[in-house]
């Protein structure tokens, strides 16, 4: 089988795979990260969101082999020293969850938001970008407040 090798949250790791293996299930099986979730296989949901080399991706699409040497960011690897995220205290503060099963491909597409669009996010455009995340439990409403307070704290800090 072949070994690929990349960084995973500061970390650099290494396994054999089958051809086959996705990134998700490479991050959750292999490496027992599981805060990223599967939701629907199809790359619909947005459960399963990541950031390769820096971009939010679904890593229910991606080869982990098509991942050779990238740094990959999980939602495990956001919070530094027991610290959340300004973002994950967002979601935190402002009750941007129900169940949780979504909740760290939103965090981990709100960040990719902010990267791509800037800090000061009005609700058109966050709705807008969240297009490819499903909730199946709220209307949206505090998750969009969520990621608007999480920009501006980022912003701040």
């Amino acid at each position: 089988m072949p070994v690929v090798t990349m960084t995973v949250n500061g970390q650099r790791v290494s396994a054999e795979v089958e051809g086959r293996t996705l990134l998700v299930q490479f991050l959750r099986e292999h490496l027992r990260l599981t805060g990223t979730h599967v939701g629907c296989d199809t790359s619909q949901c947005g459960c399963c969101t990541v950031h390769v080399n820096g971009q939010g991706m679904k890593s229910c699409t991606l080869l982990a082999l098509a991942c050779e040497g990238a740094t990959i960011t999980t939602i495990e690897g956001l919070a530094v020293d027991g610290k959340l995220h300004p973002m994950q205290e967002a979601f935190h503060e402002h009750h941007g969850l129900q169940c949780g099963y979504c909740t760290p491909g939103m965090i981990m597409s709100a960040l990719d938001m902010v990267r791509r669009k800037g800090n000061d996010l009005d609700e058109s455009t966050v709705r807008e970008q969240l297009s490819g995340n499903l909730c199946r439990c709220t209307g949206y409403h505090n998750i969009v407040k969520a990621i608007q307070a999480g920009a501006a704290a980022m912003k701040r800090s």
